[in-house]
């Protein structure tokens, strides 16, 4: 898993201006991919749950992707892909064991972003805003502020 580690560890730490940039993008898309399946397959993502996650992908599009090795991803795909990483490192944080963590990931919460849904069914509604609202709760239960 040193990997998800390494890549998520570098995904999170850029800026957003840093992924206008076409030369990061390129450099970060197929680690960053790579390690986003990485951790779908340890929340036992769907692969439409995942198309989902990177913001609509085609079907055809994401096989090729995970066949052939991603292109440089859009701004917004490795946006997104950045939110889940740090979503999981947040919840690596959090959580001694892997199970604890995917059980709050997928249980009902009744705070204030998740209104009586799962944090996995926020995030699944689509929205990048929902990603972040995610990695906000998160953060801010770390004591991370930005």
């Amino acid at each position: 898993m040193s990997v998800v580690r390494d890549e998520a560890r570098d995904a999170a730490a850029l800026a957003d201006g840093a992924l206008r940039d076409p030369q990061t993008r390129r450099r970060l898309s197929g680690g960053g991919f790579r390690a986003f399946l990485a951790v779908a397959a340890r929340w036992g993502l769907s692969v439409a749950d995942q198309r989902v996650l990177l913001g609509g992908t085609p079907a055809n599009t994401y096989h090729h992707w995970k066949s052939k090795g991603a292109p440089t991803l859009s701004h917004d795909t490795l946006e997104r892909v950045s939110l889940v990483l740090g979503i999981w490192k947040g919840l690596r944080l959090l959580f001694v064991e892997d199970g604890a963590a995917l059980r709050w990931l997928k249980a009902a919460n009744t705070d204030l972003p998740f209104a009586g849904t799962s944090p996995l069914q926020t995030m699944l509604r689509g929205s990048i805003d929902d990603l972040y609202a995610v990695r906000r709760y998160i953060d801010g239960w770390r004591g991370v502020w930005p």
